[in-house]
C-alpha cells in the first residue's frame, strides 16, 4: 500500500463516534461564552420585557399581576403616544433625506481630487466622534436667542432673531441641523469608500465617448452607488427612529411636546410615571414598527438586487 493512500483523511462516516462527539463538544465549548451572553443579555430581556408589558408592574411595587393586553389597548388609544410617535416619524423623514444627500455631495466633491484630502476627511468625520452631550451643549449655545452665534449672524444681515429651540415650528428643524452636522461624517465615509472602489476604466471609456463630468456622475457613479445608498438609507432610518439623546438634552421634548420622540415618552412613562408595564407595552409597539420598516427595506433591497 502506497504512502499517499495511508495519509488520506478518513471519511466522516468512518470516524469513531467518540471522536465526533469530542469535536461537537469542542465546538459547543467555543460557542458557549457567546451563547451565554446572547441568552442573558438579549433573549431573556426580550422575553421578560414582553411579560412585563402584560402586567401592571410599577416602580412602586403595586399591581404586578397579569392584566393581559390592557396596556396595549391603552397605548393604542393614547394621544400622547401617537403624538410622540408622529414626532419620531417626522424627524426620521426630514433628517434622512439631507443626511443622505449631503453625504453624497461631500463624498463627490472630495472624490474629485481636492488638495489636502486628509484635512477634508478629518474635518468631515471629526464631529461624528463627539459625544451627544458635547454636540447638544454646543448647539444650545449656538441657538441661544440673545447670545447665540446664529442669531448674531441673522441680525447682521438684517433678518429677525429666531427662537430656535423655543418655537414649536422651528425646534425640530434645529435638532435636524445639529444631527446633520454631528452624524453626516459616517455616511460620507461610506460613500467615499464606495466611490473609490468604482473602476477608473468606466470613467475613461465614458470620456472617450464624449461624456462630461455630470453625465459620468449620473450614468456611472450613481448607479454604482445604489447598494451603498440602500444600506445608508436603512441604517439612517433605524438610527433616526431611535433618536433620544440630542432631543432630551436640547429641548427635553419641548416646546409643548413638539419634539418629544417616542423613546423619551417610553422613558418618562416608565421612570417618571412609574408605570413600567405600560412603558414596556409602548416599547414593543415601537419595536414592531422598527421590525416592519426593516422587513420593508429588506424586501426592497432583494427586489433591486434580483
Amino acid at each position: 500500500m502506497s504512502t499517499s493512500t495511508l495519509s488520506r483523511p478518513r471519511p466522516e462516516s468512518l470516524r469513531k463516534p467518540g471522536s465526533r462527539t469530542r469535536s461537537n463538544l469542542s465546538g459547543w465549548g467555543f460557542a458557549a461564552p457567546f451563547l451565554v451572553f446572547f441568552l442573558v443579555f438579549l433573549v431573556w430581556p426580550i422575553l421578560y420585557g414582553f411579560y412585563m408589558s402584560l402586567t401592571g408592574k410599577s416602580l412602586t411595587g403595586a399591581n404586578d399581576s397579569l392584566i393581559g393586553f390592557a396596556n396595549y389597548a391603552e397605548a393604542l388609544a393614547d394621544a400622547d403616544m401617537w403624538r410622540s410617535l408622529g414626532n419620531t416619524l417626522y424627524f426620521t423623514v426630514i433628517s434622512t433625506v439631507p443626511l443622505v444627500l449631503v453625504a453624497l455631495v461631500m463624498a463627490a466633491l472630495l472624490n474629485v481630487g481636492l488638495p489636502a484630502q486628509w484635512l477634508w476627511r478629518l474635518s468631515y468625520f471629526a464631529p461624528y466622534l463627539l459625544a451627544s452631550t458635547v454636540v447638544s451643549l454646543f448647539f444650545t449655545w449656538m441657538y441661544n436667542p440673545q447670545l447665540g452665534l446664529i442669531n448674531e449672524f441673522l441680525t447682521g444681515i438684517g433678518l429677525p432673531r429666531v427662537a430656535w429651540l423655543n418655537d414649536p415650528n422651528v425646534a425640530m428643524w434645529a435638532i435636524v441641523i445639529a444631527t446633520l452636522w454631528w452624524t453626516v461624517g459616517f455616511n460620507f465615509l461610506l460613500y467615499l469608500a464606495a466611490m473609490q472602489n468604482i473602476p477608473a476604466q468606466h470613467y475613461e471609456a465614458a470620456s472617450l465617448d464624449g461624456a462630461g463630468a455630470w453625465r459620468q456622475f449620473f450614468s456611472i457613479t450613481l448607479p454604482q452607488l445604489t447598494p451603498t445608498t440602500v444600506m445608508i438609507v436603512l441604517l439612517q432610518i433605524l438610527a433616526s427612529l431611535k433618536i433620544f439623546d440630542q432631543v432630551y438634552q436640547m429641548t427635553a421634548g419641548g416646546p409643548a411636546g413638539s419634539t418629544r420622540p417616542v423613546v423619551q415618552y417610553i422613558f418618562e412613562t416608565g421612570f417618571t410615571g412609574y408605570r413600567l408595564g405600560y412603558s414596556a407595552a409602548i416599547s414593543y409597539i415601537f419595536f414592531g414598527l422598527i421590525v416592519v420598516v426593516s422587513v420593508m427595506q429588506f424586501v426592497i433591497t432583494r427586489r433591486r438586487s434580483a
